[in-house]
């Protein structure tokens, strides 16, 4: 018999209400004997009752309790949630209660697991239920919403099934070679794996920009002193953050940001500009914008477009080398001096936008250039099909080169025993992304990072 488990379901904190959540066998029986009902009304499936959790003669607190049975919960147990007052007090007392009449605190994620070892979810839905409630922007939650109504499984299963009809084809040609079946033909084989390869591609292709989806986009702003970066950092935020002088060196370190543009996660780091100087303090604000800019995914070049590029220009031109780049020719309502044909033959990656700052131009060119480096001009419609997640990504990639290895033992004619061990091989590899081949320790790993509640 599984244990009944119990946790607080809610962060901590001051709320008002905060829910514990009980699983297991034994959850309907720990709610009868800890909660009172008010003027005796029954507990009803699925029904909120309003009553009191008494301990012995004491009321512990006014709640609304209800009682959800198996297997048409989250967890496909016997489910019960207790809504008190958000007092931390209140939830400690309850919970402390719960566990003396028989439940047992809940480990990091075992709601969850539960709901993975009993089939209401597989593991890569199980997975995507942390991204949801990890989730910074719309767009993040909506990806890992999607991949939690299944639509990532699916493709992954149609993929497995497309391995599993070459392998019939293989083994049958291989254990049964003097019956009459139709017998397998290289170049069929060699078709059938393309089509498998080809699937995998286009989602190991999603990969990058799930991650940013996911995780955000580091962004560094960098430029010489004075040529508008704090106020770009301001105007992207449509807030005063940094502060903005016509004083050079103003900005002496470097200021991060978390925000979203267009519906994308993003850190900002508007750097203290990079100059030599005798400056201590500025000494150590470049350092650090140095480090910024290693780490960033993307840079703003920004320099100042009524001035003729300088030789600071030109030795931050040399460290932007070959990163994905957005260049602004800013201060254009001055007039514009710097040679663009310069900035493209130095940073011929780079996107060039006229801007000026100060007065709110450019700035919706540069959200459409971020957006469009992220989705790259492909559909956002497929974001139920994006990678956000390093362990199926890490499975996917070493499920194509089993594929891939197999299609060289093909074009190699090799015989089919040596093609069947890879083609099985990136089966197996995929049942590890839907929890169908994984190992428990594996399996573990995964919830070990949940919140106790879910």
């Amino acid at each position: 018999m599984e244990e009944t488990i119990a946790a607080i379901a809610t962060a901590y904190g001051e709320g008002g209400i905060g829910i514990i959540r009980i699983s297991g066998e034994n959850a309907l029986d720990i709610l009868n004997q800890v909660f009172v009902p008010f003027k005796e009304n029954k507990i009803k499936e699925r029904k909120l009752t309003y009553g009191h959790i008494r301990d012995k003669e004491e009321t512990i607190d006014e709640v609304m309790a209800v009682y959800m049975k198996a297997p048409h919960t989250y967890t496909r147990e016997d489910v019960v949630e207790i809504n008190c007052h958000g007092s931390i007090v209140s939830l400690r007392k309850t919970l402390a209660l719960v566990l003396a009449k028989g439940a047992r605190i809940a480990e990091p994620g075992e709601f969850t697991k539960r709901a993975f070892l009993n089939g209401r979810l597989d593991l890569s839905q199980a997975e995507a239920v942390i991204d949801l409630i990890r989730a910074r922007t719309d767009k993040s939650f909506d990806v890992a919403l999607k991949q939690l109504d299944g639509s990532f499984s699916d493709e992954i299963k149609s993929i497995r099934k497309n391995l599993v009809d070459i392998l019939v084809n293989v083994t049958v040609n291989i254990d049964y070679p003097d019956e009459d079946i139709e017998q397998l033909t290289y170049s069929k084989l060699k078709d059938d794996l393309m089509v498998v390869k080809a699937s995998l591609e286009k989602i190991i292709s999603t990969a990058d920009r799930g991650k940013i989806i996911k995780e955000g986009l580091n962004v560094a702003i960098i430029g010489r002193p004075n040529v508008g970066k704090s106020s770009l950092m301001n105007a992207l935020l449509k807030e005063t953050r940094a502060i903005v002088t016509e004083i050079p060196g103003t900005t002496r370190d470097t200021i991060q940001e978390q925000m979203s543009i267009r519906g994308i996660p993003v850190l900002l780091t508007d750097t203290a500009g990079i100059r030599e100087t005798e400056d201590t303090i500025e000494k150590i604000g470049i350092e650090k914008s140095k480090e910024s800019f290693n780490r960033a995914d993307l840079v703003i070049f920004i320099i100042d477009g009524s001035e003729k590029i300088s030789e600071e220009d030109k030795t931050l031109m040399e460290y932007v080398d070959n990163r994905p780049c957005i260049t602004l020719i800013n201060k254009t309502d001055k007039g514009t001096v710097a040679d663009e044909e310069e900035i493209k033959e130095k940073i011929p990656q780079a996107q060039i936008i006229h801007t000026s700052v100060l007065k709110g131009e450019g700035i919706t060119e540069i959200e459409e250039a971020i957006e469009n480096m992220v989705y790259g001009g492909q559909a956002k419609q497929q974001d139920s099909l994006m990678v956000t997640n390093v362990r199926h990504e890490e499975l996917l990639r070493q499920a194509d080169s089993a594929v891939a290895d197999a299609l060289e033992m093909t074009d190699m004619m090799q015989p089919l025993e040596f093609i069947e061990v890879d083609i099985n091989r990136s089966y197996e590899l995929l049942g590890e992304i839907i929890g169908e081949t994984v190992a428990d320790d594996i399996i573990n790993e995964v919830f070990a990072r949940f919140c106790l509640g879910k």
